[in-house]
């Protein structure tokens, strides 16, 4: 977990990675819709894609220059489940008018929740768990 946070510990990398889950893919996109301004953007912006979370794709309109647009690389796009247990538990216990923003399942409609589950399909909670040594044990910040 430790290493984790080291790549998405801040406010801006983790409203970032939100707005590029919902879509977003332009600098200026992702600094106005996160309500950061362009430096943090751009520190957060390089450092998501030096972490190899987002991926630089040159784009050009017609009549313009070439810019960059961020996109999601796989290893970022695993991080999804982590954000929407976070917005989750934010309309849970922060969210008293109820929640800003509901993800929905496109096939029936209903809305989607984050859930433990073994490798065997059950699920499990906090109770059911045991805490066991991995293989990475000894590696630094584990």
């Amino acid at each position: 977990m430790a290493r984790a946070l080291d790549v998405v510990s801040s406010r801006s990398a983790l409203l970032i990675l939100r707005e590029a889950f919902y879509g977003t893919t332009r600098f200026d996109d992702f600094a106005q819709r996160s309500g950061i301004s362009e430096p943090v953007a751009a520190a957060r912006l390089a450092e998501l894609v030096e972490d190899g979370l987002l991926a630089k794709e040159p784009y050009r309109e017609p009549g313009q220059r070439t810019r960059l647009a961020y996109r999601l690389t796989d290893k970022g796009a695993e991080l999804f489940p982590v954000l929407v247990a976070l917005m989750e538990w934010g309309d849970r216990w922060l969210a008293p008018d109820g929640a800003p923003v509901v993800l929905t399942h496109q096939d029936c409609g209903e809305a989607v929740h984050i859930e433990l589950r073994c490798a065997a399909g059950h699920p499990a909670s906090l109770d059911e768990l045991d805490l066991e040594a991995g293989p990475g044990r000894h590696a630094a910040g584990a």
